[in-house]
């Protein structure tokens, strides 16, 4: 088998699309990353970078089944605004693990060029490449409408079943005759002989692309790292109204969670300190750079900010690494996932890095 090919059919409600992710040791479901390429105070988004291409290559050797990351615009934190151009990058480092978007926010984009990058991606790493798609800008007002050259943002969020049927119509080249595009190729693509396509993912964090997911049997991403109070809901949503399709048998949901390991419960907590004090100040409008750990200890966080801190880091699964596992299982019963995308929001590479190795060893992964 090429070492660039992802899972074939096996038998399990996917039809050879490399979607249904593997279990490995002994996690109850796939285990998966999300990487925001945080960049911490002190640092910058070339280190930011390199520390991607680190967590790649531990999240290949240890056994974890994909990596996304996720389009974010004027956010000083994050260095993730051109997923393509990073996957791109993570898939030249790489030789098996999956790698995807999540998301890339359509309405941001014009379908066409989306089917290009993913397409010229997937020629590049054959059989391992994701598209997660979402329908929110994935920053302010201001900057989308920057992003979109229109003040008219609602638009995009209402057109995006139509933007979604053109993108998937441009990947498997197939408008209609007489459509005013069936003469254009997205290329690389079909067009140019038989080829895979990435597979496509709806990303959510309420219900409406948890509805469209099911109606169209497409699989679903939720954000549950952020949105946690939706979680149930909008997977029973999309359980509900899924529909058999020629992508999937049965619904297959994927959540985004939250999760940081130390050695030490005192060193966990400190680290995801730091990721609190950074959704505070994006929250009051004044995103910048993460934080230190240091910094996030001796700020005086207002009754306010401390009520919206103790919230956020309550869906957040920090400790020991046999206490997050034991909070990750929980979350598995308790929404019935079919795989987790952990994401560790801390300062520095490190400790980023030191938590998804000691996640792997409590569930006893390869390496």
């Amino acid at each position: 088998m090429d070492k660039n090919r992802g899972d074939e059919n096996r038998g399990d409600g996917s039809r050879g699309d490399g979607i249904r992710g593997r279990t490995e040791g002994t996690a109850s479901v796939p285990l998966s990353v999300l990487d925001l390429v945080t960049v911490g105070r002190g640092r910058t988004a070339t280190q930011a970078l390199r520390t991607s291409v680190d967590i790649a290559q531990l999240a290949e050797r240890r056994g974890y089944h994909r990596l996304w990351v996720a389009e974010h615009h004027s956010m000083p934190g994050v260095a993730s605004s051109s997923p393509a151009v990073i996957l791109a990058h993570l898939a030249a480092r790489t030789e098996r693990i999956r790698l995807g978007s999540g998301g890339v926010m359509l309405p941001n984009h014009a379908p066409l060029v989306i089917a290009e990058q993913f397409g010229t991606l997937e020629a590049m790493a054959p059989g391992r490449i994701d598209l997660g798609l979402g329908r929110a800008p994935g920053t302010d007002g201001a900057t989308a409408a920057a992003l979109r050259r229109t003040d008219r943002l609602g638009e995009g969020a209402e057109d995006f079943p139509q933007q979604l049927a053109e993108l998937t119509r441009f990947l498997d080249d197939d408008f209609p005759d007489g459509h005013p595009y069936a003469r254009i190729h997205a290329v690389p693509g079909p067009v140019q002989g038989p080829a895979g396509r990435p597979p496509i993912w709806l990303l959510g964090s309420s219900g409406f692309s948890a509805r469209l997911a099911g109606v169209l049997g497409l699989p679903f991403a939720f954000a549950h790292h952020f949105s946690a109070q939706n979680t149930v809901p909008a997977l029973d949503l999309y359980r509900d109204s899924f529909k058999p399709s020629a992508v999937l048998d049965a619904p297959y949901a994927l959540i985004g969670v939250s999760a940081l390991a130390a050695d030490e419960e005192r060193e966990a907590r400190r680290q995801v300190l730091s990721g609190a004090l950074s959704m505070v100040r994006l929250r009051t409008g004044r995103p910048g750079l993460i934080p230190t750990p240091e910094e996030a200890e001796a700020y005086a966080f207002s009754p306010m900010e401390r009520e919206f801190v103790d919230s956020w880091l309550g869906n957040v699964i920090h400790g020991t690494a046999d206490e997050v596992r034991s909070g990750l299982d929980d979350l598995v019963k308790r929404t019935g996932a079919d795989e987790l995308m952990i994401t560790a929001n801390a300062h520095g590479g490190e400790a980023r890095l030191r938590s998804y190795d000691l996640i792997a060893d409590a569930y006893g992964l390869r390496g």
